[in-house]
């Protein structure tokens, strides 16, 4: 049996658009196999299989890849008509820029583009946002055409790509944990815009899937987007496991990190980079999200959420977690209570 992992949140975000056209929750929910008493329960998780179901029940019922949460309509099968538009092209640069190019003609409410970065970060920027985000009130178009286009970036190269940073133009949502598990890396709200960062280094991986895998994925779909990758073997990834051994008061440094991975400081340093992050940043990441998780589950005190994830000044975390998040930690915790 598959395991249900999916938070029940996606139950009514997945169908808001439909019922939003006079569709009943009660028939959408029937055609995927579920009942109509799932829905607003906390406990009761989906599995990939489940919302697969559902999703397709609302592409056949609204017409709409957008699932009638876009201001304009996205005809079925214009993913699957841009993917084998894309699949004669050499690099995954190549079919970011197509399908940027192919959206940016077939439908009207996508800000969609490849962007060069001047920085010496030597990151690019994948800008996928909706101009008009006023009926995506759950944030689920959103939040599925960046997941679609990242695992779909992944399928084509078969390899787990590192994606630097995720961001979104929004503050973060009340299930924004959900977020952790769903795109890999580091994650930005507040932005002026939605989409990803990867290495340059990346947009040249070749691109190795045949026609008769695309139909494979295409028929499948979205459970293979939905699918959360099993492994992560980026060193990114190795040192959070690392990290996740110390305090949040004595984390080592790269030095010490170096001797645990047999490698040099420098390496670690210049592989991060190519990752498109650096210690200092995935330290800052796992303070972050565990300074969410105490403020949304647990009854501490702002300044016993400051210690606990490594500060010494309780003024100094507040500046740091409106950076993360563009709210003070009150008015985080104020936010969710209301």
């Amino acid at each position: 049996m598959a395991k249900a992992h999916i938070a029940n949140h996606y139950l009514q975000a997945a169908i808001r658009g439909a019922e939003r056209q006079g569709h009943p929750a009660e028939t959408l929910l029937n055609q995927a196999g579920m009942a109509a008493d799932w829905l607003n329960k906390p406990e009761r998780l989906l599995t990939e299989q489940q919302l697969t179901l559902l999703i397709k029940a609302v592409w056949r019922t609204t017409r709409d890849e957008f699932l009638a949460m876009s201001s304009s309509r996205c005809k079925n099968g214009t993913f699957a008509l841009m993917a084998d538009y894309c699949l004669g092209s050499s690099t995954l640069g190549a079919v970011l820029r197509k399908s940027a190019r192919f959206y940016r003609i077939a439908c009207d409410n996508l800000d969609i583009s490849l962007e060069e970065n001047d920085d010496n970060d030597r990151l690019i920027f994948f800008r996928l946002s909706l101009q008009d985000a006023r009926n995506d009130t759950d944030h689920m178009l959103q939040e599925f055409l960046l997941l679609m286009w990242e695992r779909f970036c992944c399928w084509l190269v078969d390899q787990q790509i590192p994606f630097a940073t995720t961001q979104f133009n929004y503050p973060p949502p009340p299930h924004a944990a959900e977020y952790l598990a769903m795109y890999p890396g580091e994650l930005s709200f507040n932005q002026d815009a939605c989409g990803f960062y990867l290495h340059e280094k990346y947009l040249q991986l070749p691109i190795i899937r045949s026609e008769e895998e695309l139909m494979e994925f295409l028929r499948v779909a979205p459970a293979n987007i939905l699918h959360r990758p099993n492994q992560d073997e980026s060193l990114r990834t190795r040192i959070r496991a690392l990290l996740g051994q110390y305090s949040y008061h004595d984390m080592p440094g790269l030095e010490m990190l170096g001797r645990q991975l047999h490698m040099t400081p420098r390496s670690i340093g210049r592989k991060l980079q190519e990752e498109g992050t650096s210690l200092r940043k995935i330290k800052e990441s796992l303070r972050r999200e565990h300074a969410i998780r105490l403020l949304t589950t647990e009854n501490l005190s702002i300044a016993d959420v400051s210690e606990k994830v490594g500060f010494s000044e309780t003024a100094s975390f507040c500046r740091a977690f409106k950076r993360w998040t563009g709210q003070s930690p009150s008015n985080w915790t104020s936010h969710r209570a209301g």
